[in-house]
């Protein structure tokens, strides 16, 4: 697998022999064209598998990713890309169920951007998003992306308000939003990029 776009266009990232299944090289080009410029950016990639999207980010100029998965070899293959990239002082490992890693995260520095792609036949991913809000980890205009099969969408969320969501075959993208005063005007100018 390669990251599409940014300073590592082109280069290789190693996928875990674990199960895991990569965001599609399209969908992530679309959904990346989409996100614009990231500098600066503070990055949650839940449920991280291949770390395709936290690398990408990165790619894209985000500062830090945050990778939480519950596999060992996850995490060493993750740890062995960002060594590869050189950007191993940008990334933080977190090992454990993704809820227990939110609660472990409480406190800290709010992130910009969240990823959510759970299994999608495990069912977590609207729980997760709502744990996610009640977290209080997402900064004032964050954007969080889960990525889900078009036949189970996440559905209404406490504290996140979708406002765009994108079909790539059997693949659904939704976009939400902390919900809060902000919310209105992150719609509005969603609506007119769309």
């Amino acid at each position: 697998m390669r990251i599409t776009g940014g300073r590592f266009a082109g280069r290789r990232l190693d996928v875990p022999r674990a199960e895991v299944r990569p965001t599609a090289d399209r969908v992530r080009e679309s959904l990346f064209g989409r996100l614009g410029d990231l500098a600066g950016k503070r990055v949650l990639d839940l449920f991280a598998g291949s770390g395709a999207l936290g690398f990408e980010a990165l790619s894209r100029g985000a500062t830090s990713v945050v990778f939480v998965d519950r596999s060992p070899l996850v995490l060493a293959t993750l740890r062995k890309n960002a060594e590869r990239l050189g950007v191993e002082d940008a990334i933080e490992l977190r090992r454990g169920d993704a809820h227990a890693v939110l609660r472990r995260l409480a406190g800290n520095r709010p992130f910009d951007l969240a990823f959510l792609d759970p299994p999608y036949a495990s069912g977590r991913l609207a729980a997760t998003l709502g744990a996610l809000a009640a977290a209080e980890l997402l900064a004032q205009g964050a954007l969080v992306v889960a990525e889900s099969d078009r036949r189970h969408p996440p559905g209404p969320v406490e504290g996140l308000a979708a406002i765009d969501e994108r079909r790539y075959g059997d693949t659904l993208i939704t976009w939400f939003v902390p919900r809060g005063p902000a919310t209105a005007a992150i719609r509005a100018r969603e609506a007119s990029d769309a």
